[in-house]
């Protein structure tokens, strides 16, 4: 499937406040708010509909996984950026102190599926990574 038909996804995952995640999502991250209830809350995450639903009990650490020298959160969500737009991101990231799992930086260098990257947690602890590939079409180069 290409890019230019690609459908939305829809994730739903747990988060600990319903005002954290919508200061964090909303705010920081610029994804605009859809419905919402008491319970959970949509947001256009990047084109894409993610739903943080209060549940407190469900939000834990992750294992993590060797990937390029840095231990990766094995369970994690995010986007594929373009790379003025991931710059633009990761920037904002900085200046609101945020705290990396994996710093920005680039993998994967002069390889294909050359990328920059980033890994961070929203304040419920769900990993996210941010991407953006020097070449779009080497999305699923081998």
């Amino acid at each position: 499937m290409s890019n230019d038909t690609m459908p939305p996804f829809h994730l739903a995952f747990p988060v600990r406040d319903l005002a954290e995640a919508r200061s964090f999502y909303g705010e920081l991250l610029e994804c605009p708010e859809g419905r919402s209830s008491d319970e959970w809350i949509d947001f256009n995450f990047f084109g894409h509909q993610i739903v943080a639903h209060l549940s407190p009990d469900e939000c834990r650490e992750t294992a993590t996984s060797g990937v390029d020298n840095h231990q990766v959160p094995v369970r994690h969500f995010g986007a594929v950026l373009s790379i003025p737009s991931w710059q633009v991101l990761a920037d904002k990231l900085k200046a609101a102190s945020t705290k990396f799992i994996i710093e920005p930086y680039v993998r994967f260098k002069d390889q294909p599926g050359e990328q920059a990257t980033m890994f961070f947690t929203d304040p419920s602890g769900n990993a996210i990574e941010i991407k953006a590939f020097k070449d779009m079409q080497s999305l699923f180069a081998k």
